[in-house]
């Protein structure tokens, strides 16, 4: 048989699907569909959404790979109120996402992630051992950086006297809110124990740019030490969103992904 993956012949489609979460919240995604039984799953980063440019163009050359994309908004993402920590409960939605397609006899190829979304398949890969592959793009390696740049200072004393931190843009806008119990979630979300969970034989690739104005390049570094099957690539010159660096952070996902379809023996006919 050929080992190949080949691409598929069928006409490629969107398909707007709604999935409950475990808390009763509607997840809403696009299927991004060739025919394919595989499907990757693809998540977002903080305040962004399903449309996220990242992700919209790994769905494009997968399908055109033919490959099936699945990418949605987390609870409280897209059509909601943004949160700050909440990891667990974003891998809670990744978990009602994969049980959806699973449930559709479905194979999940595998899972990516942006930034905050980056530590969520991280963390979905140490709690739930079902996905053969994960890819990490910029995502934060010590959640205690970059806190007070976005909190500002006595920000532990100013939460916890007024239970939250209303967190404004550059132009003074109202950005997102902060609760104590979304940032004591982030502080405790240790990402050492975390990936040292991971199964051996579950794949993981990190992404991150050099040139990343949010998470430190240092963090893919540190990814790459404590992940047992672990592949690293760092996008010279890129910053946090690949703004000028999109064709070559597809590039190597894409290429990645089909490498670990023909390592799992998944086969697109």
């Amino acid at each position: 048989m050929d080992q190949s993956i080949k691409p598929q012949k069928s006409v490629i489609e969107q398909q707007r699907i709604v999935i409950k979460n475990k808390y009763g919240e509607n997840l809403v995604g696009i299927l991004h569909e060739t025919g394919s039984e595989e499907v990757i799953i693809l998540c977002h980063g903080f305040t962004s959404n399903k449309e996220c440019p990242i992700n919209l163009n790994v769905a494009d050359a997968l399908t055109k790979k033919g490959i099936s994309a699945f990418r949605f908004d987390f609870s409280g993402n897209g059509e909601g109120a943004f949160e700050f920590g909440n990891y667990n409960k974003e891998a809670d939605d990744l978990h009602s996402i994969v049980f959806y397609f699973l449930g559709m006899k479905r194979v999940i190829g595998g899972i990516l992630g942006h930034s905050k979304g980056g530590d969520t398949v991280l963390v979905y890969a140490s709690k739930h051992h079902d996905v053969p592959m994960v890819i990490n793009v910029s995502g934060c390696y010590n959640m205690e950086e970059g806190i007070k740049e976005r909190l500002g200072e006595r920000f532990m004393e100013r939460i916890k006297e007024n239970g939250c931190i209303d967190v404004m843009d550059g132009e003074g806008n109202f950005w997102c809110r902060v609760t104590e119990e979304s940032l004591l979630e982030r502080l405790a979300t240790d990402m050492r124990a975390l990936c040292l969970s991971i199964p051996k034989d579950c794949r993981v690739f990190t992404v991150h740019g050099s040139e990343d104005e949010c998470i430190p390049v240092e963090d893919a570094f540190k990814f790459s030490k404590i992940i047992h099957n672990h592949k690293l690539h760092i996008v010279e010159g890129a910053d946090h969103c690949y703004n000028n660096h999109q064709s070559e952070l597809v590039e190597v996902v894409v290429n990645f992904i089909k490498e670990s379809l023909k390592v799992n023996n998944i086969i697109l006919h």
